[in-house]
């Protein structure tokens, strides 16, 4: 067992269950929510998700990676806490440039003394955030660091994230997803259930017509994803709740419980930078297999 003291650390786009951040002093690095006055927040720090989306009506802001000094000082302050080394675990490198901006500061940081893993999720929201909380559960059971890298990044591989929204509206504007894929979930009422390919990035895994349906395609798609494991911890995310965790909830436990053990199901919120891409409107799910 490693005698290391080892920080976990994220950043808001992976969406970790706050109680569990608390519980088991998770380091999270804030991306930035930009503003065309020039004001610039701190997501989850200077703004909340609810801020946020009462400022929708005036304006849809854009966001930014953590600046390179906001990620030395959080690494900083581990090692001035006690930490022997970090694991950083990051928001997809096909959605946002946080993986590179770390993994450039962990050199230095390396270089200084102080050893950093940085892991890429190639997810987002809560799929990412089981990650960290598998990373958490590696070190606290004493796996050192210089195997952690190929553990998560296998833990990684084994998680899916499937999501859709009521609008459209936010997705298309951020440019991820094209004008004819737009008119068409517009005039049609097509629903897209979306999930993260190998790369990271957005595709679309299924479609539907009509929001309940599309609900059901992610527990379907869930289901699918969990044949493949003996045993599955799920999440769920949704902003506007409206019953949708106890709905998801009770049909994932009975369908996917059906095929694997579903270890537990946890249920996050949407951190303000991801809800400017997607909007309030989202609700999603995520499979681990464990």
């Amino acid at each position: 067992m490693s005698e290391q003291r080892i920080a976990v650390i994220t950043d808001t786009g992976t969406d970790t269950p706050e109680a569990f951040v608390a519980a088991h002093d998770v380091r999270v690095v804030p991306l930035r929510i930009n503003y065309s006055d020039g004001s610039t927040f701190e997501s989850g720090v200077d703004i909340t998700p609810e801020q946020l989306v009462g400022r929708f009506a005036e304006e849809v802001p854009s966001t930014s990676l953590p600046s390179p000094l906001r990620i030395q000082e959080t690494f900083e302050a581990a090692r001035r806490d006690g930490y022997d080394g970090a694991v950083f675990v990051a928001i997809s490198s096909g959605l946002s440039a946080t993986y590179e901006t770390v993994s450039m500061v962990a050199r230095q940081m390396e270089a200084d003394g102080f050893p950093v893993v940085v892991v890429d999720t190639k997810s987002i929201g809560v799929a990412a955030g089981l990650v960290v909380m598998e990373a958490v559960l590696q070190v606290e059971a004493g796996m050192p660091l210089s195997s952690l890298g190929s553990v998560l990044e296998g833990v990684a591989r084994r998680t899916r994230v499937f999501f859709s929204v009521q609008s459209l509206d936010f997705l298309h504007k951020g440019g991820r997803i094209g004008d004819a894929e737009y008119r068409l979930g517009s005039v049609l009422r097509i629903k897209p259930v979306f999930t993260c390919d190998e790369a990271g990035k957005y595709v679309v895994a299924k479609k539907a017509r009509g929001w309940k349906r599309a609900l059901d395609e992610e527990v379907r798609l869930a289901v699918e994803a969990a044949r493949a494991h003996d045993r599955v911890r799920l999440a769920i995310c949704s902003y506007e709740d409206e019953g949708i965790f106890e709905r998801l909830e009770e049909q994932l436990r009975r369908e996917v419980g059906a095929v694997s053990e579903v270890v537990e199901v946890l249920r996050s919120g949407i951190s303000a930078d991801l809800l400017v891409h997607t909007g309030p409107s989202l609700a999603g799910v995520a499979v681990m297999g464990c």
